[in-house]
């Protein structure tokens, strides 16, 4: 029960999600403020936030100058009430005024619940618009007893206060908005058991005969987005472990159709899962390459490591992916010796015609032998920087040069040198 003067953020009377940011916390004070201020201004004993939809009123904030209990019913003085049977839809209805010094001169509000159960006898509310002029609740306060001092003039002040509450409120109900749409995408995905998983050639530069290919997630392209953000969009709505992992088993799948090892990625948290280790343990891990992403931040290395322990004693090889685009790639080569360094693309697009990308690539190719690394350039799309990445001993490459990502039959063995245009 809270103490006397402390808001009562009612919507989230749960345990915080461990993932709240300071950000959110911070605009919960704020919005607790603004109740208090509502409460302590016009002399009333609460103020309350609510949120309306077609049916009922939730009270989500509250601030109460005496201890109240958060009840969940839908008559009285709970937090959830049918719409009909509020003072706020009787007032947005013309039925009552939005300023009522005493609840007694209106019979009719006599008889809703909050004058009935919950003894309100004084009430003030305002309507909280969004941006978009969609109604989202409203700002209220209410007394115990009447309150002759109640007027018009305290409306100016209740609207303030419900305007800065809005633009307090709008970006989580934005964000559940659009975590609302991802649902919506993603799930469906998941219930098919995965996206589309396409292969895409990864080739020996010298010979040019296909060692390995890299399995590619693909989602239906009306979406327009890439599937980094789909992945990000599905751990959003926390179903992101379980997306990579049937990504993974749609790569797997698909492994008795090909020769050679496949490469497949998983960020760093899903690969701490049982459901992902239950299922890498099972697989033929002398053919597998299980990449990291230079972008995924590893929050512990220690743990990541003991993972992958076992599963590359087994053979499974490691490879730290991206490569050059960031920061922390050096931290992850350092702290995983991974088995494969995979080039990222800014860094190898182009080559032929920088003499600083050269100087790049040779660094980590060096570095890649100091570790007994093998390297891989991604995003090899032209002949000659093909070419120049061999001279410069980077082992592998893949990119639109020898293919685009495609089905497991259309893989070759060779993809023969090429006059550079």
């Amino acid at each position: 029960m809270p103490m006397p003067h402390e808001p009562v953020p009612l919507s989230r009377a749960e345990p915080p999600e461990a993932t709240r940011s300071r950000e959110l916390a911070m605009e919960e004070r704020h919005l607790a403020e603004l109740l208090r201020t509502a409460r302590q201004g016009l002399g009333l004993s609460v103020a309350f936030l609510s949120r309306i939809d077609d049916t009922h009123q939730r009270i989500e904030f509250m601030d109460s100058e005496l201890p109240m209990p958060v009840r969940d019913d839908v008559e009285g003085g709970g937090r959830i009430l049918p719409l009909e049977k509020t003072f706020c839809k009787a007032i947005m209805d013309g039925k009552l005024p939005a300023v009522i010094p005493d609840m007694r001169a209106y019979p009719e509000a006599m008889e809703l619940p909050p004058a009935r159960v919950a003894h309100v006898r004084s009430y003030v509310s305002v309507p909280v618009v969004l941006s978009d002029g969609s109604l989202y609740g409203t700002f209220c306060a209410a007394g115990y007893a009447p309150n002759a001092d109640l007027t018009e003039r305290d409306l100016a002040l209740m609207n303030v206060l419900a305007r800065a509450a809005s633009a307090i409120i709008e970006p989580w109900v934005r964000n559940k908005q659009r975590l609302g749409e991802v649902e919506r995408r993603i799930l469906p995905v998941i219930e098919r058991g995965g996206p589309t998983v396409l292969l895409q050639p990864i080739v020996a530069l010298r010979s040019r005969r296909r060692l390995g290919a890299e399995a590619l997630s693909r989602f239906p392209q009306e979406w327009q987005r890439p599937p980094d953000v789909c992945f990000a969009d599905a751990h959003a709505i926390g179903e992101g472990h379980r997306l990579e992992v049937l990504a993974l088993q749609r790569a797997a799948d698909q492994l008795g159709q090909i020769s050679g090892y496949m490469a497949m990625n998983v960020s760093p948290a899903t690969l701490l899962t049982s459901p992902c280790i239950d299922f890498l343990d099972r697989l033929p891990l002398d053919r597998i390459v299980l990449e990291l992403s230079e972008h995924d931040p590893v929050e512990d290395y220690d743990a990541v490591k003991a993972a992958l322990a076992p599963l590359r004693a087994r053979g499974m090889r490691l490879a730290i992916d991206d490569v050059g685009a960031g920061f922390s790639s050096l931290r992850h080569i350092v702290l995983t010796a991974p088995d494969v360094i995979k080039l990222d693309r800014s860094i190898v697009s182009g080559i032929a015609e920088s003499s600083v990308l050269s100087v790049v690539t040779r660094a980590l190719v060096e570095l890649a032998r100091a570790i007994g690394a093998c390297v891989v350039a991604e995003g090899v799309e032209t002949e000659a920087d093909a070419v120049v990445l061999e001279g410069l001993d980077v082992d592998l490459g893949q990119g639109w040069h020898f293919d685009r990502a495609t089905t497991a039959s259309r893989l070759r063995d060779h993809y023969r040198l090429r006059v550079a245009v």
